[in-house]
């Protein structure tokens, strides 16, 4: 589940033939002739009168993390699915892969130039962790933030970063646990050195937006007030400005709190320091944006407000150019004069094209960097300021593009590439002219020459057409015996995009197939492709999904037993809504970080800002919508539901794990299937472990999993 700005991520990589620990057939696996003891929980009689209809709820208790009959059940769930994920047949061998892929050099991100200074994440293939690095000129690298000592445990990350203009001070953030709550931190870069005043808790959306003068910074402040439910601290949000060098209680209020909990707020100042901008978000459909004179202090103007649409502004040169999908579905870029900020005198630069949704820009170099996609991949454009002339930067093939990042006085910026046969390359790209060079690429033991790339489409239920990416060897025979894992999101403006994912080579290698649609929910074909998966109209992310899972059993890919489908966070809610719609049509589940009880979502962690995605169950109008999919209320008893595996993290302050406990037990109750298994990452946030060998294990324990369940 995205938080603001939105983030995608997904994708695949490849090597040789099917192969097995001794060379010879797989040994036996866990058997399920004899069920397993699962740990007791009790079904309570609890139910809800919502809208005039009865909810039954009898896992209520559940939702309480801080219960001991809680904390028991957790951990008696967690030992039997390690115990039983240990004993899988393919494991070991799948974890030793993994370790000699995932434990390669990588430099993470994109490189962050500030003056002569040169900011980087790299990690070698010794380190758990990615750590910070910073070079001068032609200077020798050297070490910023290293977080691999941060904690013994290896708990405590390194979260966001950002560099002062004249990079001489950073802002960081640190996070337990690898949680979203973070505090934000200071360090002299020369020295090393982290300020003693400069230390701001409730970071949890902060991104530092620095003033030329690099003397301090705008960002986004929460309350820590623990009296406050977690579910109402987002319309406690101020945006504030922090002075460097005193202490976070003297930082002055630059814009108050919504008291709307459903509504994201930032801020962030102009290159020249002339323009300071806030954005009040509805969710992700939607914002409101005003704007003022920094200089003098002035009052907030409304560039924008009110309108069902999304407005990204950046300022240069005292004009704002501001890309929109108003009026423009696959977005458009408008220049506008601050002194004249009335809508009808915005002047169109880049019009909408319908072949080629604009998915970021920014000005670079004096110039419009513009990123689009088409069917799914990438496309990089650099254009005059009034929108013309420019030229296409040149790809290895289709693919995807991260960037370009840069300063508007700066010639240069960075981007990088990768597809599912390309390891990701980092290039720095003179503006001028276009030329580009390799700045950094990943080298992994892998050769991806057996594989082939297919881009098909395939029709939904209502017809709709869906595009789809598939891996395979090219010498894989369409008699569905291979072991397909089908991976899906499907919201929140999320592009499913090819990716290089070292960690999907265990499966290729052992003749497995990889499919990743682009259901709606998602952006890559503009903004109506986003609004049809949305509210009322969510099924049709289901939708699209079952029917990829067709398609591939009709056009001899595989059979429904040998499918595995995964996907985590609103990922989780779509295999989750699938395998209770259609439980006859796939062999295991890989659920991760999961909402699965749509009627009391909003109650919980961030929930009540994904409620203009979802809508919510106080909406009379949305609720029968809500509970018509909602998968935790469609577990039925006695029904042979798909081997589960669902995977939870125990600081996870996103997604409330409440809802991986309640699914885990109810189908541990109805399935005459199985195995249910409940796995739990300690010491973990949303995103999982920060450190490469909590991959390794959880990674190994999924495709082991699912080749064993769709093996039997």
């Amino acid at each position: 589940m995205p938080h603001r700005p939105k983030l995608a991520l997904l994708a695949a990589s490849l090597l040789a033939a099917c192969a097995t620990p001794s060379g010879g057939a797989p040994a036996p696996g866990p058997s399920m002739k004899t069920p397993l003891a699962y740990p007791a929980a009790p079904r309570e009689e609890v139910v809800d009168v919502i809208h005039g209809v009865p909810v039954a709820d009898p896992y209520r208790w559940l939702e309480d993390a801080r219960s001991p009959r809680t904390g028991t059940w957790v951990t008696a769930e967690d030992r039997l699915s390690r115990d039983f994920l240990g004993g899988l047949p393919e494991r070991g061998a799948i974890a030793k892969r993994l370790e000699e892929i995932l434990y390669v050099e990588q430099v993470v991100g994109l490189p962050v130039k500030r003056g002569d200074r040169v900011f980087f994440q790299r990690r070698s293939p010794s380190q758990e962790k990615a750590v910070l690095y910073w070079r001068e000129g032609g200077g020798p690298e050297k070490v910023l933030l290293d977080p691999n000592g941060w904690s013994k445990d290896g708990s405590t990350s390194l979260g966001m970063w950002m560099p002062s203009w004249d990079g001489k001070t950073l802002a960081f953030s640190v996070k337990e646990n690898n949680s979203d709550e973070a505090v934000l931190q200071l360090v002299d870069v020369a020295t090393g050195t982290r300020s003693e005043v400069d230390r701001i808790e409730g970071a949890k959306y902060a991104e530092p937006s620095w003033t030329p003068d690099s003397k301090g910074f705008t960002y986004t402040w929460l309350p820590t007030d623990p009296k406050i439910p977690a579910a109402d601290r987002p319309g406690y949000a101020e945006v504030r400005f922090h002075r460097v060098g005193t202490p976070a209680s003297s930082d002055a209020l630059v814009h108050p709190r919504t008291g709307d909990p459903s509504t994201f707020i930032n801020g962030f100042v102009s290159r020249d320091g002339h323009w300071l901008f806030v954005s009040i978000s509805f969710g992700w459909t939607s914002n409101d944006v005003y704007f003022r004179d920094a200089r003098k202090d002035g009052p907030w103007i409304p560039l924008v407000t009110g309108r069902k649409a999304q407005f990204a502004p950046t300022a240069w040169q005292d004009r704002f150019y501001v890309a929109t999908n108003d009026g423009a579905p696959m977005w458009k870029i408008v220049r506008v004069d601050p002194a004249a900020p009335d809508p009808a005198g915005w002047k169109t630069l880049v019009a909408e094209r319908p072949d080629a949704a604009l998915d970021g820009f920014d000005v670079i170099g004096g110039r419009l960097a513009l990123r689009t996609m088409t069917k799914a991949t990438s496309r990089l454009e650099i254009r005059d300021l009034d929108g013309k002339g420019g030229y296409e930067v040149a790809l290895p093939g289709p693919g995807t593009v991260e960037g370009p990042s840069g300063d508007p006085l700066d010639p240069e910026a960075f981007y990088s590439y990768q597809s599912f046969t390309d390891p990701r390359e980092v290039r720095l790209l003179q503006l001028a002219g276009g030329a580009t060079a390799t700045w950094y690429r990943t080298k992994v033991p892998v050769d991806p020459s057996p594989y082939v790339v297919e881009q098909v489409s395939y029709p939904s239920k209502d017809g709709t057409p869906v595009s789809m990416f598939l891996v395979h060897r090219r010498d894989r025979k369409l008699d569905g015996s291979a072991p397909v894992l089908l991976e899906g999101y499907g919201g929140f403006q999320v592009a499913m995009q090819p990716l290089f994912r070292g960690s999907l080579y265990p499966w290729l290698e052992r003749g497995g197939v990889f499919a990743m649609p682009n259901l709606r929910g998602g952006n890559e074909y503009g903004e109506r492709w986003h609004v049809d998966g949305m509210l009322a109209k969510k099924q049709n992310v289901f939708d699209d999904f079952i029917a990829a899972a067709d398609w591939l059993v009709a056009k001899g890919y595989a059979r429904p037993e040998r499918i595995t489908i995964r996907g985590g966070s609103n990922g989780g809610l779509l295999v989750g809504a699938a395998m209770t719609q259609r439980p006859d049509l796939f062999g295991a589940v890989l659920c991760g970080v999961p909402l699965l009880d749509m009627v009391r979502y909003h109650l919980f962690g961030s929930g009540k800002t994904w409620i203009a995605e979802y809508g919510s169950a106080d909406d009379a109008a949305l609720f029968p919508a809500l509970l018509a999919y909602s998968p935790y209320h469609h577990v039925r008893k006695g029904t042979r539901y798909p081997a589960t595996l669902l995977l939870s993290a125990d600081s996870d302050d996103r997604v409330d794990p409440m809802h991986a406990r309640k699914f885990a037990a109810a189908l541990q109750w109805a399935t005459t299937g199985g195995p249910v298994l409940l796995r739990v990452e300690r010491n973990a946030g949303h995103g999982g472990g920060d450190r490469v060998r909590a991959a390794v294990e959880e990674y190994a324990d999924e495709w082991a999993f699912g080749l064993w369940a769709t093996g039997r």
